[in-house]
C-alpha cells in the first residue's frame, strides 16, 4: 500500500493555510474523504482541523488505529463524539476561532446545520474553492501516479482489441475490459464531485445507444441496465460497421486519468470518419493552445470554431442535449479544476491537469477522442497517449 508522504501533506496544508488567511479564515474543518484523503493521507472517518497558521489536528472516529498507520500528520486524536470538538480545539490553544471553513459544495444540509449548532457563535463560511484550488495544482508525486494510470489506460485498450467480437453485447464486453481494469489496481468506481453524477468505470456503448441521452453530464449517454443505471453500457449487441465508443477512466493508488477511443469491426459512414478527423484536429490545436496564462473559456472558443468550420456544430459534444464544454480537470475526483468549457475566466497554471475531449455525436454513433494532459510552462503534455485514429478490427 502506497502512502502518501509527509512532505506532499505539509505543502498542501501549508498552501490551503496560505488562501486561508488571505480570506480571514481562522481554520477550516475537512470531512469529505477526496479531500480527507489529499490533506490527511486517509479517508478513516475523521474531521481534519486546518488552522490558518500552527499543526492540523486529526480528529478520527473510526478506525483510530488505522488512521495512524496510513497519515503522516503528527497530531492524530481520538474522537469519542463530534461533539466533543469545539473543547477539544479550544484544548489544543484554538480558542480564538471566529470563522470557520466547511466544504459547502458537498456538506450536506442536516450535516451543516448541526455544525452550525455545535459551533454557536463562529460565522461558517464555505471553504470548498480554497481546497479545489489547492488541489487543481498538482505536484511532480500526483503526476507520476497519474501516469501510472495511464499505463493502465493503454493496456485496457489493446485489451478491449482482444475481447471485441460480433454478437457480444455492450455489458458483455464492459464485464470483460472491467475485470482487466481491476486486475491492474483500479478501485472498481469512480469518485465525482458533482451531487448526483453516478459513475462506475466509465462509459462502454456502441452505435446507436450513444445518441441517447442522459443524466449525466456529458456528451455520450447511453441505455445503462435500467432507469437507476440509466447511462452507461446495456444489452444491445454490438454489430459490425458501428463505433465502439470505449470512454474509461484509469486509477492507480486514488488518481484518475480520463482517456476515450474509438473501435469499428469493419467500416464506418464516410461522415463519422470525417468527424473523428475534425476531433483530432480540435485536439492537436488545443494541444498547441493550451499553455499557462489561457482561459479554459477561450480554449473551448477555438474548438467550437474548428467545430462551426466544417459544418459540424450540431454534433459537437452531443447531440440531442450539448454540453458546453471540451474538457475537465481530474485527480482524485473525475469533475476537478479546471474546467475548459463556455465563459470560464480561469487561466490555466503549470501543474493543472486535465482530460480533453472533442466529440461528435449523431444518431447513429458517436466518434471522438480524451486525452489527459498536465500544464506545463512551455505547454501540455500529455498523459494517455495512444493510437489517436479509429481503430479498426477485422
Amino acid at each position: 500500500m502506497l502512502l502518501t508522504p509527509k512532505s506532499e501533506l505539509d505543502q498542501r496544508i501549508h498552501r490551503l493555510q496560505q488562501l486561508l488567511a488571505q480570506e480571514g479564515i481562522d481554520g477550516m474543518i475537512i470531512v469529505q474523504n477526496a479531500d480527507l484523503f489529499y490533506f490527511a493521507g486517509t479517508i478513516q472517518r475523521s474531521h481534519l482541523f486546518i488552522p490558518a497558521e500552527g499543526k492540523p489536528l486529526l480528529f478520527v472516529k473510526r478506525s483510530y488505529e488505522r488512521a495512524k498507520e496510513e497519515s503522516a500528520l503528527s497530531e492524530i486524536i481520538p474522537l469519542d463524539n463530534p461533539k466533543d470538538l469545539p473543547a477539544m480545539l479550544a484544548a489544543h490553544g484554538f480558542t480564538y476561532i471566529n470563522t470557520l471553513g466547511f466544504e459547502l459544495d458537498v456538506l450536506p444540509t442536516s450535516q451543516f446545520f448541526r455544525y452550525q449548532k455545535l459551533f454557536s457563535g463562529i460565522r461558517l463560511v464555505d471553504g470548498s474553492s480554497l481546497i479545489r484550488t489547492v488541489r487543481a495544482i498538482k505536484s511532480e508525486y500526483e503526476i507520476g501516479l497519474m501516469k501510472r494510470a495511464g499505463e493502465q489506460s493503454r493496456g485496457a485498450f489493446d485489451y478491449v482489441s482482444q475481447c471485441l467480437r460480433a454478437g457480444i453485447s455492450e455489458v458483455e464486453l464492459a464485464s470483460q475490459v472491467e475485470a482487466f481494469y481491476r486486475s491492474q489496481g483500479h478501485p472498481g468506481h469512480v469518485r465525482t464531485r458533482g451531487f448526483n453524477m453516478d459513475i462506475g468505470y466509465g462509459q462502454l456503448s456502441s452505435g446507436t445507444s450513444l445518441a441517447i441521452p442522459s443524466f449525466f453530464e456529458g456528451p455520450i449517454g447511453g441505455t445503462g441496465l435500467s432507469p437507476l443505471l440509466s447511462m452507461g453500457s446495456g444489452t444491445k449487441i454490438i454489430e459490425r460497421d458501428e463505433t465502439v465508443f470505449v470512454d474509461y477512466v484509469g486509477i492507480r493508488e486514488g488518481y484518475m486519468v480520463d482517456a476515450t477511443r474509438v473501435f469499428c469491426m469493419g467500416k464506418l459512414p464516410d461522415h463519422l470518419v470525417r468527424a473523428h478527423e475534425v476531433s483530432i484536429e480540435i485536439q492537436h490545436l488545443l494541444k498547441t493552445e493550451g499553455r499557462p496564462g489561457v482561459t479554459g473559456g477561450e480554449l473551448y472558443e477555438k474548438a467550437v470554431a474548428v467545430a462551426k468550420k466544417h459544418g459540424l456544430s450540431d454534433h459537437f459534444m452531443g447531440y440531442a442535449d450539448q454540453v458546453s464544454f471540451v474538457g475537465h480537470g481530474i485527480g482524485i475526483e473525475l469533475d476537478e479544476w479546471p474546467v475548459i468549457a463556455k465563459g470560464v475566466k480561469t487561466p490555466l497554471e503549470a501543474g493543472m491537469v486535465f482530460a480533453m475531449e472533442p466529440k461528435f455525436v449523431f444518431p447513429e454513433g458517436a466518434v471522438g477522442l480524451e486525452d489527459t494532459f498536465v500544464v506545463r510552462p512551455e505547454g501540455l503534455e500529455a498523459i494517455t497517449e495512444y493510437e489517436e485514429g479509429i481503430i479498426y478490427l477485422p
